[in-house]
Order: structure tokens, then sequence, then C-alpha cells
């Protein structure tokens, strides 16, 4: 029932992106992305075991240079902020709602001469839950990350898919301070904007 919802939820946000009516831009200097997100997964070695994460996020992107860097690393850095409004961790003895936002997305995309532009990103942030993340610890979490990923550049839209590794933990404002940390698969749909 919880994860229907939360499809719908995605369908509807995914949706409201179709009645856009400029064209698809290039990720470029000067541009904006607008993007709205899901992902999810589930935990690898490293701290608490047996923990599944699924989130949905809403994020809003600066291009801040042309492309720059020698031979294939040539690429544009951007900036980036993610609002997660839904952020469920599932654990053996309950499951998680919270909310979270990342001030820190740095995101560099490659400049490529096809519609796929791969990227490389690292982001960090916080998480709020209703129960204590990993259980026994805190309702307060800080987030990072790092991923690969790929833009798809459509006519009207730009689709990514990415590979995501997150580690969270309360860095130390409770004990014992295991963390969680997650592989996670997360697709995109937004746009770049061309700055006006």
């Amino acid at each position: 029932m919880r994860i229907g919802c939360g499809f719908i939820i995605v369908v509807v946000l995914l949706g409201s992106f179709s009645g856009m009516a400029r064209a698809q831009g290039l990720p470029e200097e000067g541009g904006r992305e607008v993007q709205v997100w899901t992902g999810g997964g589930y935990t690898v070695p490293g701290g608490t075991k047996d923990t599944g994460v699924w989130n949905l996020g809403l994020r809003y992107g600066w291009i801040l240079t042309r492309p720059h860097g020698p031979g294939f690393l040539k690429g544009r850095f951007e900036y980036a902020v993610d609002a997660v409004p839904m952020f469920l961790v599932f654990q053996p003895v309950n499951t998680s709602y919270g909310a979270g936002f990342n001030p820190i997305d740095l995101k560099w995309n490659f400049a490529t001469r096809s519609t796929v532009v791969p990227y490389l990103e690292i982001d960090g942030g916080t998480l709020f839950t209703n129960h204590t993340v990993p259980a026994g610890t805190n309702a307060v979490n800080f987030t990072t990350s790092g991923v690969l990923g790929f833009h798809f550049l459509g006519e009207r839209h730009a689709w990514s898919i990415e590979a995501r590794y997150m580690h969270i933990s309360n860095a130390g404002l409770a004990t014992p301070n295991p963390g969680i940390n997650t592989f996670q698969v997360r697709l995109g749909i937004g746009k770049f904007l061309a700055r006006k």
C-alpha cells in the first residue's frame, strides 16, 4: 500500500513535466537543470544490515562553467540542491518515514557530442525521520553519496539513470553510530533550461 501511494506520487510529478513547452536544452554554462527523481536500494557491507531505502525528490541545478579539462575528462561543473520530501527506511524493526534536504550537490557533466551525457556527482545533506535510523540510534542523520550516472537527452525531456552509493549516519550525535550503507538505483526526468 505505501509503495503504491509513492508510485502514484511519482507518476503525477513525472507527468507535470510533460506540460513544459520549451524545447530540451543541453547542459551548458549559465543553464539550469530541473528534475524530479526517485530511487531505492538495499544495504551493502560496512554498516547496519537488512535495511532497504526508497526516496523521492526534486532537483534544481545551475551549470556554472563552460567545458574545460583534458581529453575525455572535459566537462561542465554544476551545483545543485535537492529537496527530498519522502524518504522511507525499511528496517527489520519498523519502517521510518522521513524527509531531507541536500544543500551540497557537486556534479561534473562530461562534455559529449551525443544525446548521452555521463556524469559524476558527490552530495551531502540531512535526513529527519519519525523513528531512529538505524533503530536505537537517532532520528536526525546526515547523508553523503557518490554517483555515476547518465543523462539521455530527448527532444522535450532529459531522462537519467544512476548508480548511487549512499552513507547514512548521525555523525556522532548519538551512540552507537553504526550507520547504513546502501547501493541505490535512481531514475529521473527533467529538463536542461538554456540561460536567458
